[in-house]
């Protein structure tokens, strides 16, 4: 096991990781920017370093400082966390030349899964359905267009190397598509430095469902249940649920057996994720690789009683799976609230600013993660989720009922949050009985725009 860790991340996460090295006896040593000097995960870790100003091509996206940190620090293992660098596999090869440990899949692993064209092609080839769309990318509109009237309108472009709802335009008719697939050019460009995109068909009114995974050095891998992340907007999630509602066990079991299939077909190791869409029919479709930890991760962990982040721990330095697939027992039901510093009443506009009043929820079944406290200075640089608001219960309606009363004792002052919007959703009918597809929260927002209240 490792004896030290360096956590190349901020906010939530790397408080996370900082708190189960310090279950594992392992020591932490924490990186920031000049901007998050007095951040939860700094003052809790066992030692910390500044790697650069606030701008994170300068410190949390620079790769030479994290490095010099970890030698500095004479780490044996870096963990990435999610966003910034964990998907890069540049940065995991920097690492292995260094001899240092990156917690995460191997090299090869993260280039495939970063690779979305490639992945669904190693997918068809393994008898894994995919969404139907281009062989490869697409270089033109025109292009574009003869895919689209081969597979039928409504078409999604997305970036071949993107994420995070980045790049990704969706188009109804010929004139949109020309307009989208120019748009998604531009966009994939400016956030991952290539441009390449392919079209997928929109799969209408659709829901949104992934396998946790975990697979050792040694061939073993288990999946630990789905999580329904079809409440998003605008392809970024806003709400997380584990089990899903959609599913059966007869369903349940073919979309477990699919996603260990996908991730033997790529010789997976540590904790991942594979990503599906599900449609009106109950008919599932690969859609892309995760290689790291998901921000969602709670709520499997809830309903498991497995710490994901330990084991990628305990997987990345060698040891073998404590468990097998029959070992995995789903209790009860679990929901996962973001919360952001972003106004829901103006286009989810970020919101940095001091957070002057901060009163988090408790009770039974209540988990809290986040890096925030009353004082704290939401900074402009960075990604403005304040916290993950995560309620258990013995079944799905005593975990809404407890998420609703969680979100109700929530109090946020200083900066406009997603709160009203979060208790909203949870208070709709439809989501209360499920009916939801990955146009709903736009739905919502429509309905509520006409009423002119929230």
């Amino acid at each position: 096991m490792f004896n030290s860790i360096l956590i190349a991340n901020r906010g939530e996460i790397a408080l996370r990781i900082v708190r189960a090295c310090k279950e594992m006896g392992i020591r932490s040593v924490a990186v920031h920017s000049e901007a998050d000097f007095e951040s939860l995960h700094v003052q809790y870790a066992d030692a910390d370093i500044c790697i650069g100003s606030a701008h994170s091509s300068e410190s949390y996206l620079h790769i030479p400082s994290i490095i010099s940190a970890a030698e500095i620090a004479d780490v044996a293992a870096i963990h990435p966390g999610y966003g910034f660098l964990a998907e890069n596999a540049r940065f995991a090869e920097i690492c292995r030349s260094c001899n240092i440990v990156f917690i995460g899949p191997a090299v090869e692993v993260i280039q495939l899964a970063g690779n979305k064209i490639e992945a669904r092609r190693v997918m068809r080839e393994h008898g894994i359905p995919v969404v139907p769309g281009s062989d490869g990318i697409v270089s033109s509109s025109e292009e574009a267009l003869d895919v689209a009237h081969k597979i039928g309108f409504p078409v999604i472009i997305k970036a071949a190397a993107g994420g995070g709802g980045r790049g990704m335009r969706a188009a109804h008719n010929d004139a949109s598509l020309v307009n989208a697939f120019t748009t998604a050019q531009t966009e994939a460009e400016a956030a991952f430095g290539d441009r390449s995109v392919y079209v997928e068909k929109l799969i209408d009114n659709g829901r949104h469902v992934e396998f946790q995974i975990l697979g050792d050095k040694h061939g073993n891998v288990v999946h630990l249940g789905e999580r329904e992340c079809t409440i998003q907007r605008r392809y970024q999630k806003l709400m997380e649920e584990a089990p899903s509602t959609a599913l059966d066990p007869k369903l349940r079991k073919a979309m477990g057996k699919a996603a260990i299939e996908a991730a033997r077909a790529v010789n997976y190791d540590n904790a991942g994720t594979i990503e599906f869409l599900l449609d009106e029919r109950g008919k599932f479709y690969f859609l892309e690789f995760n290689s790291r930890i998901q921000v969602e991760h709670p709520v499997t962990e809830e309903v498991t009683g497995i710490d994901i982040v330990k084991e990628q721990i305990r997987l990345a330095a060698g040891e073998r799976l404590g468990f097998t697939q029959r070992d995995i027992n789903i209790n009860g039901w679990s929901i996962e609230c973001r919360i952001f510093a972003e106004d829901p009443d103006n286009g989810f506009c970020p919101c940095p600013g001091q957070i002057t009043q901060f009163n988090v929820p408790g009770g039974p079944g209540i988990r809290i993660d986040t890096h925030v406290c009353e004082g704290y200075t939401v900074p402009s640089y960075y990604d403005p989720l304040l916290a993950k608001v995560i309620a258990w219960g013995r079944n799905r309606d005593e975990a809404l009922k407890r998420a609703v009363r969680a979100m109700e004792e929530t109090v946020i002052e200083g900066v406009p949050t997603t709160v009203s919007l979060t208790l909203r959703i949870l208070r709709d009918r439809r989501f209360q009985v499920g009916n939801i597809n990955t146009s709903f929260v736009e739905s919502l927002l429509l309905t509520k725009r006409s009423s002119g209240r929230m």
